[in-house]
């Protein structure tokens, strides 16, 4: 075989392997992620998500913000949170207006189903009596999941519409929540049978996310707004506030574990009132069972309060 030949027959043979692994390629394309992409908003609907799919096929839970994030009062969004938005397909919210990014949430994926877990929640509280608010109209207080019966409507109603836009997981939806919704109705006859020495005692609560755990309690609650980054309260507030604990012998103060203690203290001095710190669940491990660690934790706390 002369050199030529050669030349011709190498050249062949290196067409015939391109095109055979073109070929080859060709019917082994990439695998495309086909998994359902469910985004929660923080971290309460978060640790419900995860509870809700865990076992799910197919399944990819991801929280919006970081679990140390806390609530979500004027939270921005980050270009981190908006890819994970990009090619989600379920977003579940709380609601009742806490995530005030919800139109840029929209635009951004406008295919994106939506499940607001507050719509079949009817105890929903109005911050009407508030010694510290410039408003005169009423606002709602957002912070539903605090109250036990709310957060279990919360967890079916996000159930019910898993099961709506993903049936393929329905029976491992509806499973999931039996089983948690049955933990939670045992907590909360927990603190129906141990809390009853709570039911109208006076209470000023300067974290608006615990008015819902003081309300469930049947507690006569006085709610003091504060700023949320430095849970600060103004002199004049201070001073009425004061006022009105001496006035109706309010001796209970209900104050978030991350919160500012200065104010509290300021009262606790001025009033002889005891400070109760509790955990509103709104930071926390990244632990399906973290929403029941935190409210058993307050139960317990609250069952060692002394009560005149």
């Amino acid at each position: 075989m002369n050199k030529k030949v050669k030349i011709i027959f190498t050249i062949v043979i290196i067409f015939i392997l391109i095109v055979t692994f073109a070929i080859i390629k060709n019917n082994n394309p990439k695998k495309e992620n086909t998994n359902l992409k469910i985004v929660s908003s923080f971290y309460p609907i978060n640790i419900i998500t995860m509870n809700l799919t865990e076992n799910a096929r197919n399944v990819e839970a991801v929280c919006l913000t970081q679990n140390d994030v806390g609530c979500l009062h004027d939270y921005t969004l980050s270009t981190l949170d908006m890819k994970k938005i990009e090619n989600a397909n379920i977003f579940i919210q709380n609601g009742l207006g806490l995530e005030n990014f919800m139109n840029k949430i929209l635009q951004a994926n406008q295919n994106l189903k939506i499940i607001d877990s507050s719509i079949e929640v009817t105890n929903i509280i109005k911050n009407n009596e508030n010694i510290n608010s410039k408003q005169n109209n009423e606002t709602v207080n957002p912070h539903i999941w605090t109250n036990i019966e709310n957060y279990i409507k919360q967890v079916e109603t996000i159930s019910q519409k898993l099961c709506e836009y993903n049936p393929e997981n329905s029976l491992i939806y509806t499973k999931n929540c039996e089983k948690y919704t049955q933990a939670l109705k045992e907590l909360n006859s927990s603190y129906n049978e141990q809390l009853s020495k709570l039911n109208s005692q006076k209470v000023i609560c300067l974290d608006e996310a615990l008015v819902y755990l003081a309300n469930s309690l049947e507690m006569d609650i006085t709610y003091i707004e504060t700023n949320h980054e430095e849970s600060t309260l103004s002199a004049d507030a201070m001073k009425k506030t004061i006022e009105k604990m001496k006035e109706e012998n309010i001796k209970l103060i209900f104050i978030g574990e991350e919160n500012n203690l200065n104010n509290a203290q300021t009262l606790a001095n001025e009033t002889g009132a005891q400070i109760v710190k509790l955990n509103p669940a709104l930071s926390g491990k990244i632990d399906k069972n973290e929403y029941i660690n935190a409210m058993t934790e307050n139960l317990n706390t609250l069952k060692q309060l002394n009560i005149n």
